[in-house]
């Protein structure tokens, strides 16, 4: 990175903070700005999901912000600067990488995961009460569920063969089927969260990415629904008077669509 450009950026947002700057600059906190860290790093995965460059180039420079901001508010109250930050991710990557920067020898992705691990907890100094510790309260529900098996898994507690997991997920529908009779809501809650957890084991036994998996399938939905409603508002139908029959003639159009598509761009 060009050490003056980043300076610069650094110096626009003490000025932004600064008097004489922007008043809703100068009145943010940590607290305030993590909504808009957490909507910056959704808008960075938008642009790579659309492949465009020039979009992803301006997105990362969003995201970037976040850190000089939050580290502008710890420089004004003493407690770190961005060179701070810099540099203990730069002494971080160079310690739990020693496959790279020293003579450790790494065969395999797995094994650097398990001895990133082990780094991890030894530069901690103390012994974690459990071995799914360290998994932050506020990640979304299928990425936490992922990184709580992935935990659980590292530790022995863990299935062996993919089919097991597979009649897992079957179990979990049964007994959701089940409770669905008895119309308790809590318990219909506990077995859908069950279903959810299982389907989750599933996914990374297939070695795919839930939260991935779950948003292609959003988009898929929202391409299909678009085109149902482009095609009625096209024939002068308002959504809302079509008939059910209607609408699932156009989804089965515009899954065909895609499907050709699909085959037209080689994928």
């Amino acid at each position: 990175m060009d050490r003056e450009r980043f300076a610069t950026a650094m110096g626009i947002m003490r000025r932004l903070r600064g008097p004489g700057g922007c008043p809703w600059d100068a009145e943010q906190s940590h607290e305030s700005l993590k909504r808009y860290l957490i909507e910056e790093c959704y808008e960075v995965i938008e642009a790579i999901d659309k492949k465009d460059d020039d979009l992803l180039r301006e997105e990362l420079g969003d995201l970037l912000l976040q850190p000089l901001f939050h580290a502008a508010i710890a420089e004004e109250r003493g407690a770190f600067t961005i060179d701070d930050v810099i540099e203990t991710l730069c002494d971080k990557l160079v310690r739990r990488h020693p496959h790279v920067f020293g003579d450790q020898e790494i065969r395999s992705s797995d094994e650097q995961v398990a001895n990133w691990e082990r780094i991890k907890k030894a530069e901690k100094g103390e012994e974690r009460k459990s071995a799914l510790a360290g998994v932050p309260p506020h990640m979304p529900a299928l990425m936490k569920a992922q990184k709580i098996t992935e935990k659980a898994a590292r530790v022995g507690f863990d299935w062996e063969h993919t089919d097991q997991v597979f009649a897992k997920v079957l179990e979990e529908l049964r007994e959701l089927e089940e409770t669905m009779s008895s119309r308790d809501q809590e318990r219909m809650e506990a077995e859908l969260g069950d279903l959810l957890f299982a389907i989750v084991n599933l996914g990374r036994f297939l070695a795919v990415d839930p939260e991935e998996a779950l948003r292609k399938t959003i988009r898929r939905f929202e391409s299909r629904f678009d085109h149902v409603e482009k095609s009625l508002h096209g024939r002068g139908i308002n959504l809302k008077d079509a008939t059910l029959d209607e609408m699932d003639s156009l989804w089965n159009e515009a899954k065909t669509l895609e499907k050709q598509s699909t085959r037209d761009s080689g994928q």
